[in-house]
């Protein structure tokens, strides 16, 4: 049976969002490293890994106007140095309670399984700070899946024109693939 809806699950919107998000600012992350890169093997496997994560979210956005609709909608300055800042740390957060989940999971010592426990509720202390942090500041719309959305957009956007020397040009990013309430 073929799907007959005109828009993504809720479910694999969250996915992407997520994608979107985390490669956004790996690829802002790495094209600012990209200078300051010697080896000239490594500086490659920076250029390709950029060019493929550039790649990868041009493809991604192209799924942005199939997203679900909400009526809830509104325009949100964002102070987006702290965004930035504190999306990296919330990125580290849940990779840290994944990776901990995982290690745990796979641990036969009872310290060393103590020792990740601890390591594992502290990277659960830090994200719930984090993401009250950019919730209480507007700057993680959770509960507002258009504003959500239309800021991954403009975050990949951002780093899709983030300049960095010595690279492959790639297509110009994306612009507005979310229709905004005031159009």
């Amino acid at each position: 049976m073929k799907p007959t809806h005109s828009h993504l699950a809720w479910h694999e919107t969250l996915e992407l969002h997520e994608l979107v998000a985390a490669q956004s600012i790996t690829l802002i992350k790495l094209k600012k490293a990209y200078p300051t890169i010697q080896d000239p093997i490594l500086k490659t496997i920076y250029r390709q890994t950029i060019d493929a994560l550039a790649q990868n979210i041009m493809e991604l956005l192209q799924f942005y106007p199939l997203t679900p609709k909400t009526d809830l909608d509104g325009d949100v300055l964002r102070d987006e140095a702290s965004a930035a800042a504190a999306g990296e740390l919330l990125g580290l957060a849940k990779t840290s309670i994944k990776n901990y989940a995982g290690a745990i999971s796979e641990t036969a010592t009872p310290s060393l399984r103590k020792v990740f426990i601890k390591h594992l509720n502290g990277a659960i202390d830090i994200h719930f700070k984090i993401f009250n942090y950019l919730y209480e500041r507007n700057l993680y719309p959770a509960y507002n899946l258009n504003q959500l959305l239309q800021n991954d957009v403009d975050v990949a956007n951002n780093a899709l024109s983030q300049p960095f020397l010595n690279a492959k040009k790639v297509s110009a990013p994306i612009a507005c693939l979310l229709p905004r309430s005031d159009s």
